[in-house]
């Protein structure tokens, strides 16, 4: 039995980010072809259109940063959380004013 061959391309639910910016792209280019053939003006169609890119531009920044995020967090290598720096020793406990000796010596008036 012959070893299966890998496929060359994801599959496609390996990349639903891909898909999603595909499919805007198509519709930033298809909503001012519709309102040019609807009788609107070209201005308001190149309106639209920018108002649409803009909008597919941003959310595909933020799907990418998403995945770069998942995938930072899934490498074996990547630290799980963030070392908590040592206490400085000048500042007493580490537990602040209420933890300290200190609040019981107050005097009152």
């Amino acid at each position: 039995m012959p070893a299966p061959v890998p496929p060359t391309h994801p599959e496609p639910a390996a990349q639903p980010a891909t898909d999603v910016v595909r499919w805007a792209a198509f519709g930033c280019l298809l909503v001012p072809v519709v309102l040019l053939a609807q009788g609107d003006s070209a201005g308001g169609a190149a309106t639209v259109a920018f108002g649409l890119t803009a909008i597919t531009v941003t959310c595909r920044a933020l799907l990418r940063r998403s995945a770069r995020a998942a995938a930072r967090e899934d490498s074996p290598s990547a630290p799980r959380s963030t070392p908590r720096p040592a206490p400085d020793p000048a500042l007493g406990s580490g537990e602040g004013a209420h933890g300290s000796d200190r609040t019981s010596r107050v005097v009152r008036r």
